[in-house]
């Protein structure tokens, strides 16, 4: 792995932290949005956000929904937008699959916590990287993960490798992740790794914590394997372009 550095450690409570970096040319061959595609790229953590109590309760719309499913495999998906659910080998829709039974899963105010979230971290985003927050519409997939170490059994449990989210899902132009459990108390391994040449730089999770990203190249990344426990997170990410603009999800 060469060298590695820790950005954010899961000890301590970091108000604000960002790093700039050169835009990848990801963007060039995108349609641009003036005002929101990156001009100005890079990463940032931050701990002031969401506070932990949100993050818990976050969390137990995930384990109540990943209640329904979940994985054969170490990773279990749940997109509230899409319905899609992990139940074995594959997806079911949720809204389908279980019918009416997802009201007596889910309420009004998971969905209501859901959004302010969503929002206070797409205006943290703009804020970070001096665009409109208005000019950001919420993309697809938009899920909440559950890692654990179970051996992989299709190639969506095979969350570890390098990606960039630009080139896997071309509408990304800035993504989030909020943590919803902490690092050494929840679980081991895990941690988020960006692919710098010559290093790697790290944040390890902990409940409450929001990582953002501009999507392109310049943010290749990986997730470590989780060794004992489970992980807990949600991706949100972000497009410029309203033609792939996604609503929030209804209950």
């Amino acid at each position: 792995d060469g060298v590695t550095e820790v950005l954010a450690r899961h000890s301590e409570s970091l108000r604000d932290k960002f790093v700039e970096i050169p835009c990848s040319e990801d963007y060039d061959s995108h349609k641009r949005f003036e005002g929101c595609t990156p001009r100005k790229c890079g990463r940032g953590v931050t701990d002031a956000v969401i506070t932990r109590e949100e993050a818990l309760r976050v969390r137990r719309i995930a384990e109540r929904g990943l209640s329904l499913g979940g994985s054969d495999g170490g990773a279990s998906i749940l997109d509230l937008h899409s319905g899609a659910l992990s139940l074995g080998k594959h997806f079911v829709n949720l809204y389908r699959y279980f019918g009416d039974k997802v009201q007596d899963i889910f309420t009004e105010e998971d969905f209501a916590l859901y959004r302010d979230v969503r929002k206070r971290i797409q205006q943290k985003i703009a804020q970070a990287f001096g665009i409109s927050s208005a000019a950001m519409y919420l993309t697809k997939p938009t899920f909440f993960s559950r890692i654990n170490n179970t051996e992989a059994k299709t190639t969506h449990d095979e969350y570890w490798h390098p990606h960039v989210d630009k080139v896997t899902y071309g509408s990304f132009d800035y993504t989030s992740l909020l943590y919803l459990s902490d690092y050494t108390e929840d679980f081991a391994g895990g941690r988020f790794v960006f692919m710098d040449a010559g290093s790697n730089k790290t944040i390890e999770p902990r409940a409450g914590r929001v990582s953002f990203f501009t999507s392109g190249s310049e943010n290749l990344h990986r997730v470590e394997k989780v060794h004992w426990g489970t992980r807990f997170a949600i991706t949100i990410s972000f497009t410029c372009n309203p033609d792939h603009g996604i609503g929030d999800p209804l209950l």
